[in-house]
């Protein structure tokens, strides 16, 4: 006889972050074909799990929570910029090495040299480190190529480890991350490069979800981002925007304007642009691995983002250069001691507000009947101690799609 779910975990801690941590005690969470089919109470199920489910997992008070979602990360690249690290622990700061040809542009030209598969060799160790951490969701940008041949190679890499990979990936495309050094002092025509050839192409051969564009006064102006959103949004792809990182650019204002996903850094984002934020669906994103690493001393405006209710998601912005972190568990940890999120804000941001960053909101983010069941199980009796733990690794489990991994 057909049962009513395909598996049942029962006697748990539940989280749904549907609103806040929306915690069930002594609760149960079942899913058919890949999807939430109830969650609720273990006194409201309708007869006894091994009646209702093929597959009965006793969570033994342990705690569930929505698959974790990485929503802003630069995973794939070829090697690793440990020396400009040093640089900057003697002084030197993250402009000065850009214009000397370091920063991205170092991580440009080791990606262009790396074949596809040395990419994804080096890569997808990577996603594995955050597939480790509870992350069962994950966006990827391209920004390491700066050519047609290099964007759409890393762009590649990531679907290929989405087919190799329990989890889902995003992709997004960043050939607006710098100026690459071929174009210094000609910006204008690399951009028309990616109005005129690269968008369309990622349109066309479906490489990309959306567009991203680092709006700041060592990448794009304000001009030029704005002529970037315009051919992504004609071409059909949503936009994002590196905004207001290093200083106040009115970016914020221009992306809300083409509403974008979500805007991110944001630690000098203005009164005005958070207001702007409120009244559009665009998400805040908050690095504070990027704030960390660079020792940055400018807090993005939490109060006021929070005064406003403006959704805000947490990711590690993972890349080689200022936020080369590869758990997202650390990150929570660093969203309350550094930017003073507390600790239900900080899973929500990995979780539902994430989930609305990408365009997901629909169908991941939440225990929610009828959302895709990705789920992670972690040996601790309180959500609370993901964040507050540094270095262990609690999860115990990961189900992608209503099925159990291997981790």
């Amino acid at each position: 006889m057909t049962k009513q779910f395909d598996a049942i975990w029962i006697n748990g801690v539940i989280a749904t972050c549907e609103q806040g941590y929306g915690l069930i005690k002594q609760g149960g969470i079942a899913v058919k074909n890949g999807k939430i089919a109830w969650v609720g109470p273990m006194q409201l199920l309708s007869a006894v799990p091994e009646d209702l489910a093929d597959d009965v997992y006793d969570l033994q008070g342990r705690c569930v929570t929505p698959g974790l979602i990485d929503c802003h990360t630069h995973i794939i690249y070829a090697g690793n910029r440990a020396h400009e690290f040093e640089l900057r622990l003697q002084g030197t700061s993250y402009e000065e090495i850009a214009r000397q040809g370091g920063g991205i542009q170092s991580t440009v030209n080791a990606t262009r040299l790396a074949s596809e598969d040395e990419l994804f060799q080096q890569s997808i160790i990577r996603v594995r480190a955050l597939s480790n951490s509870g992350v069962t969701t994950l966006e990827i940008k391209s920004g390491y190529g700066l050519d047609w041949a290099t964007e759409a190679k890393m762009l590649r890499v990531a679907k290929k480890i989405e087919e190799t990979l329990p989890i889902t990936i995003q992709r997004t495309f960043l050939g607006a991350h710098i100026i690459p050094s071929e174009y210094r002092g000609n910006a204008d025509t690399y951009v028309d490069l990616l109005c005129d050839q690269m968008i369309p192409k990622v349109a066309k051969e479906k490489l990309a979800e959306a567009v991203d564009v680092f709006c700041e006064k060592i990448a794009f102006n304000l001009e030029q981002t704005e002529r970037i959103f315009k051919i992504a949004k004609q071409f059909g792809l949503p936009v994002k925007c590196h905004a207001e990182q290093l200083s106040d650019s009115g970016s914020v204002a221009l992306a809300v304007k083409y509403q974008a996903l979500s805007v991110d850094h944001l630690e000098y984002v203005s009164h005005a642009g958070i207001k702007a934020i409120s009244q559009s669906g665009t998400v805040a994103v908050l690095l504070p691995g990027a704030f960390y690493f660079l020792r940055e001393t400018k807090l993005p405006p939490i109060d006021v983002l929070r005064k406003y209710r403006v959704p805000m998601a947490v990711a590690t912005d993972s890349n080689p250069g200022t936020s080369p972190i590869l758990s997202l568990q650390m990150i929570l940890n660093m969203s309350c001691t550094l930017f003073r999120l507390t600790p239900a804000e900080a899973l929500e941001g990995v979780t539902r507000h994430a989930a609305k960053a990408l365009r997901m909101e629909e169908t991941h983010g939440t225990l929610t009947i009828g959302k895709v069941a990705d789920l992670a199980v972690w040996d601790v009796e309180h959500p609370v101690e993901l964040v507050y733990y540094v270095g262990n690794r609690p999860l115990c489990q990961l189900i992608k799609h209503g099925v159990r991994v291997s981790l």
